[in-house]
């Protein structure tokens, strides 16, 4: 079993919001994202994906979104972005894929994954900004990241853990995540500016995923 991820797919199959409308280089985007998955994700592989997935306002907006990623192999895993305001509660959106026969479809809120020789975490986080609101927001975030560490510490202690993030992590979540043995870190949601972008953690490797930043590939962890 190998680990891939990739993140901020923006699919709209079932929306008019075309990605082409950012530059060129997002033409046809979709079919390089497929033949790239094909070439190298086998049905026991799994795939991260760190969040904004579609323009779907709707889950039944998100269907043909959906459709598209259920007939890719592997397991996938699958984080809350900032623009995926389809996202449901965890019981709704579970009901969702088993209602419409999406197979190997899973979702990282306020849970983990066991992966054999890692457990997956998560939450989608926050970009800090002073005020009330953004505190609000950012305390809950920082909070599902701990319930889903924490949650994977009770079960399996002596895992290390690959930490799933759509904002890039900070130094708050970088001090939380130093006490759940975090060893890999994904994170997406950058679209420019990629070599500032990167994040550098001592002790941990970083994956920036923006599907724009790999090129419209996936990237393999180093699980060895």
């Amino acid at each position: 079993m190998k680990i891939y991820t990739i993140s901020d797919l923006h699919l709209s199959f079932g929306t008019d919001k075309p990605m082409n409308i950012f530059g060129k280089k997002w033409d046809h985007y979709e079919e390089k994202i497929e033949q790239n998955w094909r070439s190298k994700v086998k049905e026991e592989d799994v795939v991260i994906l760190a969040g904004d997935f579609s323009w779907a306002m709707y889950l039944d907006e998100a269907i043909q979104d959906f459709a598209y990623l259920d007939r890719l192999p592997g397991k996938k895993i699958m984080l809350k972005g900032n623009h995926d305001y389809w996202w449901e509660t965890l019981s709704k959106l579970n009901q969702f894929v088993e209602a419409n026969g999406f197979h190997n479809i899973h979702f990282l809120y306020n849970n983990f994954y066991d992966v054999g020789d890692f457990v997956i975490c998560g939450a989608k986080y926050w970009q800090y900004e002073e005020g009330q609101d953004n505190d609000k927001i950012f305390n809950r975030e920082l909070q599902r990241a701990k319930l889903s560490l924490e949650a994977a510490k009770n079960a399996v202690p002596d895992k290390p853990v690959i930490m799933v993030t759509h904002y890039p992590p900070d130094e708050k979540l970088i001090n939380l995540a130093r006490e759940y043995n975090v060893k890999k870190w994904i994170y997406g949601h950058i679209h420019s500016n990629y070599e500032n972008s990167l994040v550098e953690i001592e002790g941990i490797e970083t994956y920036l995923t923006s599907c724009d930043y790999l090129d419209f590939d996936l990237i393999a962890l180093n699980v060895e």
